[in-house]
């Protein structure tokens, strides 16, 4: 990130090296005219370094390898989906996580959610027991994938679909292909691995979105059909705003950026000094990476972080 405060830039380039003779060797030609290259002998107090050079650069070789290798991990590490995961035990999300399963379905949990997954040679469940996931499921038509929230089922084979479980209703907004929502007190709900709707069950497609009532799903009672409802890009970005993505700008100012920031996270960034608002930033960053953004503000833009509770106040660093 490059905070523009009128500071010329500096630039380090690695200058190639040029190609030298190795100490001590002549060049001459063989009666061919084919040019030959004869080595002076190596005095017998050289040897003992001779022999070591090589190990020691091959040691160097070798740390930096490791250390590019470490980098490589250190810059895609926040990019790519955990280690698989196949668990009965419930497991909490502490922050916005990404989880990929071991059939290659990627889970993107929301702050608080609670998952349980269990893997059956015939099925792919898995158990919402609070909070918002959005799903991503590796296509296998002979391995439904069901996800269970409080009652409500939605199944699909191959497609993409976001569910929340608040306290009194369950949401299914779909994003990429078609799933089958049903609560599980409707009859034949479990009966076929097809996409065959029983009565009170919705196909739900692309841009679409069903809300159970949680009180109506758990009702001894016969259901209505349930009719899902269009709803617009802006609605669907609206819906999945929590989930992580790369904000870059461009010469933004500071409050522009603080206030893109503010509304990906609960963590709520704040300018005390009003002078700070203009400040230009050039910037690429994950929107959950409040933390990381401010101790950059810090290091190369002059600005001090005073963090109280769920907010950050922003000021200058010379500032009272």
């Amino acid at each position: 990130m490059t905070i523009s405060n009128g500071s010329p830039s500096i630039r380090a380039t690695a200058m190639p090296s040029r190609a030298s003779k190795p100490p001590g060797a002549n060049s001459t030609s063989s009666p061919t005219g084919a040019r030959s290259t004869r080595r002076n002998p190596t005095p017998p107090s050289s040897l003992h370094h001779a022999t070591r050079r090589p190990l020691r650069w091959l040691a160097l070789g070798a740390l930096s390898a490791a250390a590019c290798v470490a980098l490589a991990f250190f810059l895609n590490r926040e990019t790519r989906p955990t280690s698989s995961l196949v668990s009965a035990t419930p497991t909490v999300a502490t922050g916005c996580e990404k989880r990929l399963l071991s059939d290659g379905s990627v889970l993107e949990l929301n702050r608080g959610a609670s998952v349980s997954v269990v893997y059956t040679p015939t099925e792919r469940r898995v158990r919402l027991l609070s909070g918002e996931v959005h799903f991503t499921v590796a296509k296998n038509p002979a391995r439904p994938f069901i996800v269970s929230a409080a009652g409500v089922e939605t199944r699909a084979v191959g497609t993409a679909f976001n569910v929340r479980l608040a306290a009194a209703a369950v949401e299914v907004l779909v994003t990429e292909g078609r799933v089958q929502v049903t609560p599980s007190l409707a009859p034949d709900s479990r009966s076929s691995d097809t996409l065959a709707p029983p009565a009170t069950a919705a196909l739900v497609s692309r841009g679409e979105r069903v809300t159970i009532s949680l009180a109506s799903a758990r009702a001894n009672v016969t259901l209505a059909p349930i009719v899902p409802s269009a709803v617009t890009a802006a609605e669907i970005a609206r819906t999945l705003a929590w989930q992580p993505r790369l904000l870059e700008f461009s010469s933004a100012p500071l409050a522009q950026v603080v206030a893109e920031f503010n509304r990906h996270n609960t963590l709520q960034l704040s300018l005390a000094d009003p002078s700070l608002a203009s400040l230009p930033v050039i910037a690429s960053f994950r929107s959950d990476n409040a933390e990381g953004f401010v101790r950059l503000l810090e290091a190369t833009a002059g600005i001090r972080a005073e963090r109280r509770s769920d907010t950050i106040l922003l000021r200058r660093a010379n500032s009272p």
